[in-house]
């Protein structure tokens, strides 16, 4: 990149930065340029300087390259080793006492695929040992900076390819027909609260989680910002409470030594006591 083409893309990125309200500082560079990139061509411009003048004058392209910018792919039960790693580690460790409930936060949920993979699963297995008091105390915060994923969240509705990985059985209990999709029964969405939360910016919805899920956020920001957000989500678990990473994140910093590997393979850590 050539001296004008950085500070136009300087210029440009504390100009969306302020607008949009992303701190696109913390993200890894050449991720940022490749998104901007996806935008400057579908708009026809070749400059950082000319892009910034586009978005000055069409307000909805910021709508549009904020999207670009925070797109995610997901589905239900996405990466199946992981849950069943949950299924069979976190949650029996997490509900020994019976009534105790389970406080949880999707980190980077997009749109709530994996905040409602959770509740069902949580569902289920609260079901088959009868805790029923535990049931109506499920609480899953499910944040992301993305408006319109946050919208499809809050609406809990998915196409079929969306929800193939669900099991037949649960999709029939806890799902429900509505034209070409399914959409999430209320009982599961009146446990996830959906909110906008910029893990650069703003602080953790509450500091006692017992469960924490951040998979594939934590590649996409810069090592300073990396280490931040684990000391986040460290004072944001309660003693001995989860952390569940991507396949190919860890730990970073000083708080690895409050941490405890649980499963290398499915990057499940847990808070020292």
């Amino acid at each position: 990149m050539t001296a004008i083409d950085e500070s136009g893309f300087v210029a440009l990125t504390r100009a969306v930065s302020t607008r949009a309200g992303l701190a696109l500082g913390a993200y890894k560079e050449k991720c940022v340029q490749r998104r901007i990139a996806v935008r400057m061509r579908a708009c026809g411009v070749h400059t950082y300087g000319d892009y910034l003048a586009l978005l000055e004058q069409t307000p909805a392209e910021l709508d549009r390259l904020t999207d670009t910018l925070t797109i995610n792919v997901t589905r239900f039960f996405r990466n199946a080793e992981t849950w069943h790693a949950v299924r069979a580690i976190v949650l029996p460790a997490l509900g020994r006492e019976p009534g105790s409930g389970l406080r949880a936060w999707s980190a980077g949920c997009s749109s709530g695929e994996e905040p409602y993979s959770l509740a069902v699963l949580a569902a289920q297995w609260l079901e088959e040992r009868e805790d029923w008091p535990a049931l109506g105390r499920l609480q899953i915060d499910a944040t992301d900076i993305d408006r319109a994923s946050l919208q499809r969240a809050e609406q809990g509705w998915y196409r079929p390819e969306t929800v193939a990985d669900v099991p037949p059985e649960l999709l029939t209990r806890h799902f429900t027909m509505d034209g070409d999709g399914f959409r999430v029964n209320e009982t599961l969405r009146s446990r996830v609260r959906v909110r906008r939360v910029d893990l650069n910016l703003q602080p953790p919805l509450r500091q006692d989680y017992d469960l924490i899920l951040c998979r594939n956020v934590l590649i996409y920001f810069d090592r300073a910002t990396q280490e931040r957000l684990c000391r986040v989500f460290d004072g944001a678990l309660a003693p001995g409470g989860y952390l569940v990473l991507g396949k190919v994140e860890t730990l970073f910093g000083e708080v690895r030594d409050r941490f405890t590997l649980v499963d290398a393979r499915e990057r499940i850590y847990r808070r020292c006591a």
